[in-house]
């Protein structure tokens, strides 16, 4: 199941920057949406990547449903991320200078992405999501992060995200040898807010400067 590529394309372009942030909208979002987001973030010479989901939707049932509930839309999902990856690399952007970033279905679809590819990357922020299915199969998730940085955020409780998946998912990570910060809010509600952003420029972004 394959869609044409839609990304939207922000900030340098893609032959003249040396660092690109992929930006992965939430459910019912777009990426022209997450895009302004990258206002608040350490970017202003990153070229910025936002693939558009086919109905604003990634795939169709909660990401703690079976994986194969929600084929063949995730492989699908998870293959546009691969090919956004493969632009901003085929521009000339090292691997170690793609980023991620992640909102709710967004957050989840990166970590799942990267998780399954794991290597070194530049860094990735994902608020409000972790790994996907009904049950966490430790035998997709192989290789070595290489001490990239990954910033866990979330609220506690979060309707659609229990901050156990959440916890689970920096485990993993950890355990690939990804350099993990977590942050909790207490019943901050499905959101951002600003204080996340703060983090996410001194915990990813400020490294590269």
């Amino acid at each position: 199941m394959s869609h044409p590529l839609d990304i939207k394309q922000a900030g340098a372009p893609p032959e003249r920057a040396e660092k690109a942030l992929i930006m992965l909208h939430g459910r019912g979002g777009s990426a022209a949406d997450i895009l302004t987001l990258s206002q608040f973030l350490a970017v202003e010479d990153f070229t910025l990547l936002a693939p558009q989901a086919t109905n604003n939707t990634w795939y169709p049932l909660s990401f703690l449903a079976p994986v194969e509930d929600n084929e063949p839309w995730l492989s699908s999902a998870l293959d546009i991320v691969q090919k956004t990856v493969d632009h901003a690399m085929e521009a000339g952007i090292r691997r170690e200078n793609v980023y991620f970033f992640g909102f709710s279905q967004g957050a989840c679809l990166a970590l799942e992405f990267l998780a399954r590819r794991a290597g070194r990357f530049g860094g990735a922020v994902a608020l409000i999501g972790g790994v996907i299915g009904k049950t966490i199969d430790r035998s997709n998730y192989k290789g070595d992060f290489l001490q990239m940085p990954l910033l866990l955020s979330t609220s506690n409780p979060d309707f659609h995200v229990p901050v156990q998946r959440v916890y689970a998912t920096g485990n993993i990570f950890r355990d690939m040898h990804a350099e993990v910060t977590e942050k909790v809010y207490d019943d901050m509600g499905h959101h951002i807010n600003p204080e996340q952003m703060e983090l996410a420029n001194r915990v990813i972004f400020n490294l590269v400067k």
